[in-house]
C-alpha cells in the first residue's frame, strides 16, 4: 500500500466507499463521478501504478472479475452495453495513479464518449508495429 495513494486508502477501507463487491485482492467500487449509471472501478487491493506494474497473476484476476462484475450490471440495470476502460499513462487520460479499471453500462443514446475517430494504418507504421513482435 502506498501511504498517499488514494485509490490504496479505498481499496483498503481507510476510506468509505459503495462497495459492490470484495475479496482478499480487490475491492469494487461505485464511482463518485459516474459516466452512467452504474459506473464502477475495480481496485487492487495491492499498489500498481499502471496495467505494467501488475503481476500477471493480478491482470488475469482483473478481467474474470471484470466480466463478472460487468455481467451482473448490465442484467440488473438493463444496460444496452457495457464499456471496460482501463488507461495508462497521462497521456491516455490516467488520473489517479492506482491501476484501476472502469465499468460502464451503456444505454441507447446515452451521453457517454468512449469513442475515437478512426485513422488509417499506414504502411509504413504497419511495418514499423509487425517487426516488434518478429522473433
Amino acid at each position: 500500500m502506498e501511504e498517499n495513494c488514494i485509490f490504496c486508502k479505498i481499496a483498503n477501507g481507510e476510506i468509505p466507499s459503495a462497495t459492490l463487491y470484495e475479496d482478499k485482492n480487490f475491492r469494487v467500487i461505485l464511482d463518485l463521478s459516474p459516466a452512467s449509471k452504474g459506473h464502477a472501478l475495480i481496485l487492487p487491493k495491492k499498489h500498481a501504478a499502471n496495467l505494467f506494474e501488475l503481476t500477471d497473476e493480478t491482470a488475469s484476476k482483473v478481467m474474470v472479475l471484470a466480466k463478472q462484475i460487468a455481467a451482473v450490471l448490465q442484467e440488473g440495470l438493463h444496460a444496452d452495453g457495457v464499456n471496460l476502460v482501463q488507461n495508462n499513462g497521462e497521456a491516455a487520460g490516467q488520473t489517479i495513479f492506482h491501476f484501476h479499471m472502469h465499468i460502464i453500462p451503456r444505454y441507447q443514446n446515452d451521453t457517454v464518449n468512449v469513442t475515437w475517430r478512426p485513422g488509417e494504418l499506414i504502411e509504413n507504421d504497419k511495418k514499423e508495429i509487425l517487426s516488434l513482435f518478429e522473433k
